[in-house]
């Protein structure tokens, strides 16, 4: 089958690799229908995030059930599944406590497991998923049409990862909303304030085309300003006190300066920005204006259930960020195009 494959830097490949086999009673075999780049694997394509030369990469896709070990009960043979970006039991005390990321006994798409064998990546024709009853979603109800295909593959992370910077901010009825990032994470996040109940919705945006999808998602102003002036604009539109929460969407330390800067005495940023360049909390700053912090690598395997019905009834549509599409095979030209911002985010088809 094939695989994406990162050596480097900018070294991305496609290559031919051995087919995935059961190897625990818990294993699934999946067959990927789609599968997509995040923001979060430019890190390391470019270079910020040490890398394995020879390693896979990928972990967000969807697709079918193709084999079962003897110890899987929930998933089936022929099941649309949705896999969340990490692997999890759904059973120890920190995925009870709703902290699936933290799952005792999880793993990371494409990193060597306990024994020290790579899990597979899930940039390919098929996956080896482990923990499969805790770790995938099956998709019931009418059998999946083609055209949901994009808004269920932001599920398995970039929607739910929106949703949590929104969650842990606290959003709800009437609030007035910045959202710093305008990556698909940040128009997810747009989308999750629009959902909860916001009312003002800021999108910090300068390019054109993600400003414009931002507003069809429901922001009602766009700011173009970064820093000190970017700080001033949201004050403006917000009586001269800032915005009730703020969602940091980015993960370096220019961007949660803004989302803390941009916060109303009182108020709440909620983050979930992969952190990279140094992000930091000024916390003579938070204990003067009980500006509040709160978020973290989001748990999205535990909000598939509550957003699903949104999207394949079209109430929301995450799936609008993946503004290209290409054949796996051409998964480096996948992130050359995110890499310089020709695409917001791009879905791969085996």
């Amino acid at each position: 089958m094939l695989a994406t494959i990162i050596d480097g830097a900018h070294e991305v490949r496609v290559e031919h690799v051995p087919d995935p086999v059961i190897a625990d009673p818990t294993d699934a075999i999946v067959r990927v229908v789609a599968s997509c780049v995040c923001g979060s694997d430019l890190w390391r394509y470019r270079g910020i995030k040490q890398v394995t030369p020879g390693s896979r990469i990928g972990h967000e896709f969807i697709g079918v059930v193709e084999a079962t070990g003897d110890a899987v009960d929930a998933v089936k043979t022929g099941d649309f599944v949705i896999a969340p970006f990490y692997v999890c039991d759904d059973t120890c005390v920190n995925c009870r406590n709703g902290v699936s990321t933290s799952c005792l006994a999880g793993e990371s798409w494409g990193a060597l497991d306990r024994n020290g064998v790579q899990v597979d990546g899930g940039q390919g024709e098929r996956v080896r998923v482990p923990l499969a009853d805790g770790t995938l979603f099956v998709v019931d109800g009418d059998p999946v049409r083609t055209e949901e295909i994009p808004g269920l593959l932001s599920l398995s992370d970039v929607m739910g990862t929106g949703h949590h910077a929104a969650v842990s901010a606290g959003v709800g009825p009437g609030d007035t909303v910045a959202v710093v990032g305008d990556g698909a994470v940040g128009l997810c996040a747009v989308i999750a304030a629009k959902r909860l109940g916001a009312t003002t919705i800021i999108a910090m945006s300068r390019h054109e085309d993600r400003a414009a999808l931002a507003r069809e998602f429901g922001a009602t102003h766009v700011v173009p300003e970064r820093g000190d002036e970017g700080v001033a604009r949201i004050r403006e539109l917000t009586g001269g006190i800032g915005a009730d929460r703020v969602l940091e969407c980015v993960g370096t330390k220019e961007s949660m300066d803004q989302a803390i800067r941009s916060t109303r005495p009182g108020g709440m940023v909620g983050y979930v920005g992969v952190p990279a360049g140094g992000p930091e909390l000024p916390i003579g700053r938070l204990f003067g204006t009980n500006v509040g912090v709160n978020g973290g690598v989001a748990p999205v395997r535990g909000y598939i259930p509550e957003l699903i019905d949104d999207v394949r009834s079209g109430r929301i549509h995450p799936g609008r960020v993946f503004d290209l599409e290409l054949p796996l095979v051409d998964a480096p030209e996948a992130y050359a195009a995110m890499d310089e911002r020709r695409a917001i985010k791009v879905l791969l088809r085996p």
